[in-house]
């Protein structure tokens, strides 16, 4: 996905990485609901998504099935690789420095982290 999508369009992008394809009306549903979206708003965040190339959209008859055209890992790998690129330089380290300054890893945190690290080496 080129183009970076908004916070809104993840959710809705998400929901469709769970179960698809759905409809805007299921989306609503799913999505809209808890973040008091109506219809339309989903409607134009799926249209913006479909611009985008994140997502397809299908005619089934007077509706639409929306479907993810992209997978969840790469979109993921893009977003972050966006993040460390812009608050950090590209790097992975200075994030890291951050999070342990900030106490925001926890113990099995640091875990994961040292068990990646070692497979990295490996």
């Amino acid at each position: 996905m080129a183009e970076r999508a908004s916070d809104s369009e993840m959710q809705v992008l998400s929901a469709l990485w769970d179960k698809a394809p759905q409809t805007a009306a299921d989306l609503t549903q799913r999505v809209g609901k808890l973040n008091g979206w109506t219809q339309a708003t989903v409607k134009t965040l799926l249209a913006r998504l479909v611009q985008k190339g994140a997502v397809t959209a299908e005619a089934d008859g007077r509706r639409y099935l929306y479907s993810p055209a992209v997978d969840r890992a790469d979109a993921v790998g893009e977003e972050s690789q966006r993040f460390v690129d812009r608050l950090f330089g590209g790097r992975v380290s200075p994030l890291i420095a951050h999070l342990a300054e900030r106490e925001a890893l926890s113990e099995a945190d640091i875990a994961e982290i040292e068990a990646l690290l070692r497979k990295l080496k490996s």
